[in-house]
Order: structure tokens, then C-alpha cells, then sequence
């Protein structure tokens, strides 16, 4: 392997320019969970890493108001898992990426980093396509947001231009009775990737589901909005019927492949079997707010 160069940068607009600089053969380090195993797997080799853990805004947590929240990209796992607000308030997004590795992993591991690694099994990506998150970029044309579920292009590849990078996500004020919930089938109990993974937002209303936004992944190429399970949802009580329709809408929606983890067909079914749990889970958490 050819010599490496390392920089820490301070600032973003250091971290921006720096990355600019290396014409696309540099990385950016945010936990390196997946970057330093793609580089001893021979995968990628860096001309440049641009490690952004010493940028304050790439590492905090700030509260909006109103359960919304600023996150940056990369705030590892266990970080969210111990904030407290956090944690009662977006559920499903601390649990998601809390799934990513082991628990030395998510000592280090950040939903920026696995939403940069285009992966459609990322854990963390469909619970934050759920949340309605809003993710941050800035390059050398200056900063600009779009939706999570925009972020991927296809496995490994970003819809994002030369020298952008990911700054934070932003989750949305949250109204009175609502909550959220991630669930993934896996072949093992522990540390693997999933064979489907499946985020679920919603508030409720005495009892009708007002809002709501369904997420899955590692059904299709990138990560998926399943907006037609959500209009399946909302405006009913989740009754088994809404439950059956926003299930059917996730079937239609998969594209996945056959691999070792996993059928088309056996993918496909999975995928409206875990609405049906995380939909219960979300709606059981959002009674209690």
C-alpha cells in the first residue's frame, strides 16, 4: 500500500476544501468502522483520510425544540444511545443504529458513516427515512439539504457532488402522540446484516393514526420510502385491515435479490411481516406520549 496521507482538520470549511483537494481519491473518516475494512480488504485505497471527529458540529447533539433534533454525522451509536431526550424521544433511530456492530463498534460507528457507505442494509438509514431526517451537506458551492432517502444513488455510490460532505441530520419537532420503531430479520441473534430491515414513524390521535412514514431496507437497491404503506396507515385505527394494506404496499414496493441471506420471495413476505411488528411497537410507544 502507497503511503497515506492522515489530517485532522478543525473546521468543516478545512474538512471541505481538504477533501475538494484530493479529486475524489480521498475518504472521509467519521468512525472507520467500514472504511478501514474496506482498506484491508483491498476495496478502496485513499490517496487521503480526512478524519472530521474533531469538528464540533460533525460530533454533537442539539436539541430544537419540540423533540426535534441536530445530529452530526459523526456522533457515534453509543453517543445517542446515552443521551436521554434522545433516547425517549426518536426510540427507533437510537435503537437502529445501536444494531450497527458490536458494542465496541458503536463505540465508534455513526449514522453518517453508514449512510455514506451506501449500503441498502445500513441499519440506522431506514429508521432515519422514517424519522423524515434531513440530512446536511456542504462542498466548495457552499451547503444544501436534502431527504435521507435522497442520499443513496445505488450500493456504494451517493447522489452527492465532488467534495460534498455530510454535516448532520436534522429530525423534525415531534406532535403529542408520537413515536417511532426499527426492527431487521437477520440469520443470527447478534452482529449481522439484515435481510430486512424496517422503520416505522407515526403520531396518533385518540387513536387514529394521523402521520405517518414507513422505511425499508435491503429490499432494493438503496434504501426505500414507502409512502403507500403510510397512506395505508394513516387515518385508520391500525386495525388489522390498514395493518394488511400498508404490508401488501411494502411487498410491492421490495426489489431485492436472492444471496445467501436471503430469497426474493422470502425477502418480499418478511418485508410486510416486520410492518406489522414495528407498526405495532411505534404505535404502542406513541400511546405513552
Amino acid at each position: 500500500m502507497s503511503d497515506i496521507q492522515y489530517l485532522a482538520p478543525r473546521t468543516l470549511d478545512e474538512a471541505v476544501q481538504a477533501f475538494a483537494a484530493t479529486a475524489g481519491k480521498g475518504r472521509i473518516l467519521a468512525g472507520g468502522t467500514d472504511l478501514l475494512v474496506q482498506m484491508r480488504a483491498g476495496v478502496v485505497s485513499p490517496h487521503t483520510i480526512i478524519d472530521i471527529k474533531k469538528i464540533s458540529e460533525m460530533t454533537s447533539i442539539e436539541e430544537t425544540g419540540q423533540g426535534g433534533f441536530r445530529i452530526g454525522a459523526a456522533v457515534a451509536g453509543a453517543a445517542l444511545r446515552e443521551h436521554p431526550t434522545l433516547r425517549k424521544v426518536w426510540p427507533g433511530v437510537v435503537e437502529a443504529t445501536n444494531l450497527i456492530g458490536s458494542t465496541q463498534i458503536q463505540g465508534r460507528a455513526s449514522a453518517g458513516g453508514n449512510l455514506c457507505n451506501a449500503s441498502p442494509a445500513g441499519d440506522s438509514v431506514p429508521a432515519m427515512v422514517a424519522a423524515g431526517a434531513v440530512v446536511t451537506v456542504q462542498g466548495p458551492k457552499g451547503r444544501r439539504e436534502l431527504p435521507v432517502e435522497a442520499v443513496p444513488k445505488s450500493p456504494g455510490r451517493l447522489n452527492l457532488e465532488p467534495g460534498e460532505i455530510v454535516v448532520g441530520f436534522t429530525l423534525p419537532a415531534r406532535p403529542k402522540g408520537s413515536s417511532d420503531a426499527y426492527l431487521r430479520m437477520i440469520p443470527r441473534t447478534e452482529m449481522d446484516i439484515a435481510v430486512v430491515g424496517c422503520g416505522v414513524s407515526l403520531t396518533l390521535d385518540k387513536g387514529t393514526c394521523t402521520a405517518a412514514r414507513v422505511g425499508l431496507g435491503a429490499v432494493a437497491p438503496t434504501v426505500l420510502l414507502v409512502e403507500d404503506a403510510a397512506k395505508a396507515l394513516i387515518g385508520s385505527k391500525l386495525d388489522d385491515a390498514a395493518l394488511d394494506k400498508a404490508a401488501d404496499a411494502c411487498r410491492a414496493a421490495c426489489r431485492p435479490i436472492d444471496d445467501k441471506r436471503g430469497t426474493i420471495a422470502y425477502r418480499t413476505q418478511i418485508a410486510g411481516v416486520l410492518l406489522k411488528r414495528t407498526a405495532a411497537i411505534a404505535a404502542a410507544r406513541a400511546k405513552s406520549n
